[in-house]
């Protein structure tokens, strides 16, 4: 099982199995059904599970009680009351007043309401219609019987069921006990939130992940200082939380690497039923046994660990709690995108979701395990089965969703141009008009009126400069939509120039210098790479002689980023991304950003609201103060 000091997997296991493998080894150890109970007080017991029924100790109301405010009466005397003939009745020895939950006094068995009776002087009223026995009367066990069930076990407790238990004379109920979850982080790399990190470590937050998914699901956490990557320390602490927890979740070093000592460890101390799961992500999954207690392997990606988290943390919790996990809602929609996936694996894959049209449309988001923002931004989740090798763009899909059905009608759909101030959109739309959200995905400006031809997109950002005119986005429009009639606003204009490294040790001028120095290129497609190839022509410098020019990279921040790292020394982007991650910046044009909005989705609301925050005075004042931007046309329509 291990060879020249590193583990490898032992199995690549079908989730359902790995599931089996689980539950046979917690009915072994007799921990396969729901915890124990616990006794807490009413007050405490929001969001609890019942461990036992929850029988009335005395009946609610336990007498009969007025349901309003008048007059006690017995029935009998009221017959023959009408518009025309009033009946006096004396008070209080044939109407005795009672206030709304009084009790009924003996041998009374109806209330007139007040408003039904007319005062006649000392001791008399006047009715003028008759009651029948037992009107407007709360009758004793009405709402309940002492004895009757009022609660089943397992029941999830909400707010008015703790009314109803105060009410039959409860003062507090037994509860099912938390499960106590003890969460390790492993790595000699990890850092704490807040720690500036340097080359080679980590800030450690999957722990904050799994504890809220934890605390999400019932349980409750401990979250252990990070251990380092050593074998004995891992194995120490692995058998101390096993001590006084339900489960271990050990997080990092799961996988094959020469650091990875999670399964050797859970071997040392106990018994490793699963190394590797046949899902992605996730794939290098651990499930074991260690004194009788489960430990699972988290793998370090964070959507990995997210994801073990969803298909096999929360269902075991749930399992304890003696109830189901609550489902996600599904929808169908039209893939995008094509998919390709690992024939062997069950895999899951981020999508967003939006309504364009009379069509769902889904959009994976980025593959990688690492990328944590894509749980950030997904809608929801796309499931393509093991021997699934991909589906392609057109099919139908059925997605778990994260967010409300309705969430998803109220969604501008922007597919094109990366720029930031998008997201300063987004969130301006979220402020000031709550409950609507955008969503984007960067394709490049090309890219983007492609999407608007195929309609799935309501909205696309774009600045493609035309060689032949010099003219900003309209002949590119004009030939990629054809007839599609489309509405054309300006955004903002903004400049473009070289994003180097911060005081520009290289000492570069101007485009010319691109020949000498390593560069980050933009898509294909994109409009930064329209703009270059198009200057690069302009002064005869041959796409060929630029090493780098193949390296592409989707939006203005993530060359930023190759600068900023030291992987490339120069690329061409917008002024506002080398200012955010500190870096230099050499002007080189400015250009006009614009929206593309069909004509047939200009009347939704989304698209109003969208349209009336580019003349809104607070959101233009915000794009204007970052750096490289100009609004003075912001909101303006240009005529095709």
């Amino acid at each position: 099982m291990m060879a020249e000091g590193r583990d490898i997997y032992l199995e690549d296991i079908p989730l359902d199995e790995a599931r089996a493998r689980l539950l046979a080894a917690l009915e072994a150890c007799g921990k396969a059904s729901a915890l124990p109970g616990e006794r807490v007080e009413l007050d405490d017991a929001l969001g609890r599970v019942t461990a036992e029924p929850v029988w009335a100790k005395v009946s609610s109301p336990h007498y009969h009680a007025s349901a309003m405010d008048g007059y006690a009466v017995r029935a009998v005397d009221t017959l023959g009351a009408t518009e025309t003939r009033a009946i006096r009745l004396i008070v209080p020895d044939q109407a005795f007043p009672v206030n709304t939950g009084a009790a009924l006094p003996l041998d009374y068995n109806a209330v007139i309401m007040i408003e039904q009776t007319q005062p006649v002087g000392d001791g008399l009223i006047e009715i003028r219609a008759p009651v029948v026995p037992w009107q407007h009367i709360r009758m004793m066990g009405e709402d309940m019987v002492a004895t009757e069930l009022v609660l089943p076990a397992n029941h999830l407790l909400r707010p008015y069921d703790l009314g109803a238990a105060a009410g039959c004379g409860h003062t507090g109920l037994v509860v099912r006990r938390r499960p106590r979850v003890a969460i390790l982080p492993t790595g000699s790399e990890l850092i704490s939130p807040g720690t500036a990190p340097q080359p080679g470590q980590v800030i450690e937050y999957n722990s904050i992940v799994l504890g809220a998914q934890v605390r999400e699901a019932g349980g409750v956490f401990t979250r252990w200082p990070a251990v380092p990557d050593d074998p004995a320390a891992i194995r120490a602490a692995v058998t101390a939380a096993t001590a006084d927890h339900d489960l271990v979740l050990v997080l990092a070093g799961s996988s094959a690497g020469a650091k990875d000592f999670t399964a050797r460890a859970v071997q040392a101390a106990g018994r490793l039923l699963v190394h590797g799961v046949a899902v992605r992500p996730g794939h290098p999954v651990i499930i074991g046994i260690v004194n009788d207690v489960p430990v699972i392997g988290v793998p370090g990606y964070p959507v990995s660990a997210a994801l073990t988290g969803e298909l096999l943390i929360r269902p075991l919790l749930y399992r304890w709690a003696g109830r189901d996990a609550p489902h996600y809602h599904r929808v169908k929609g039209i893939l995008t995108r094509k998919l390709v996936s690992p024939a062997g694996d069950d895999d899951f894959v981020r999508v967003t979701v939006g309504e364009v049209g009379d069509r769902t449309l889904v959009t994976p988001l980025s593959r990688g395990a690492g990328v944590i923002t894509s749980l950030v931004r997904a809608d929801g989740l796309l499931h393509v089965p093991r021997f699934v090798d991909g589906v392609d763009a057109g099919s139908e899909v059925e997605v778990l969703l994260y967010r409300p059905v309705e969430d998803i009608a109220k969604t501008v759909v922007v597919v094109g141009s990366h720029d930031p101030m998008l997201d300063l959109l987004g969130q301006f739309l979220a402020v000031r008009f709550p409950g609507f959200r955008l969503s984007s995905a960067n394709v490049g400006s090309l890219g983007g009126l492609v999407a608007q031809k195929r309609g799935e997109a309501h909205l696309s950002g774009t600045h493609l400069l035309d060689p032949e005119t010099g003219e900003y986005n309209l002949p590119y429009i004009r030939r990629t939509l054809g007839d599609l009639p489309v509405q054309v606003i300006t955004f903002a204009r903004r400049e473009q120039g070289l994003i180097v490294a911060a005081g520009n040790p290289l000492g570069l001028q101007s485009l010319a210098d691109l020949v000498r120095v390593r560069y980050v290129n933009r898509q294909r497609g994109a409009g930064t790479r329209v703009l270059l190839d198009y200057e690069l022509e302009q002064r005869g410098i041959d796409p060929g002689h630029i090493e780098g020019y193949d390296r592409e990279e989707y939006t203005h921040l993530a060359v930023a980023a190759a600068v900023a790292s030291g992987s490339a020394d120069c690329g061409l982007g917008i002024r506002n991304a080398a200012l955010a991650l500190g870096l230099g910046f050499i002007p080189v044009t400015h250009e006009r950003y614009d929206l593309v909005i069909p004509v047939q989705y200009i009347d939704l609301p989304v698209i109003h609201h969208v349209l009336a925050l580019l003349h809104d005075t607070e959101f233009r004042a915000a794009v204007a103060a970052q750096p490289g931007y100009d609004v003075a046309a912001m909101g303006q329509r240009i005529p095709l």
